[in-house]
């Protein structure tokens, strides 16, 4: 568990992941996996309908990577 502001964001469909890990839709609760800088899932993400309300992503899991 955290108390990190950064669990606490959310971000937008399109928006480049800052961090690897897993992200879950507010609306919809579909969770994805993804890598650093890639784009969030777009409206035709699995499941989300428009009674879920708008898609926002929030991080669950970061992955840390050792040097």
């Amino acid at each position: 568990q955290s108390n990190r502001s950064l669990f606490d964001e959310e971000h937008s469909p399109g928006d480049a992941a800052p961090y690897a890990g897993i992200y879950r839709c507010t609306g919809c609760g579909d969770e994805i996996g993804i890598a650093k800088g890639h784009p969030l899932p777009s409206q035709n993400h699995y499941q989300h309908s428009p009674i879920y309300g708008p898609i926002k992503w929030k991080l669950l899991v970061r992955a840390i990577q050792k040097p």
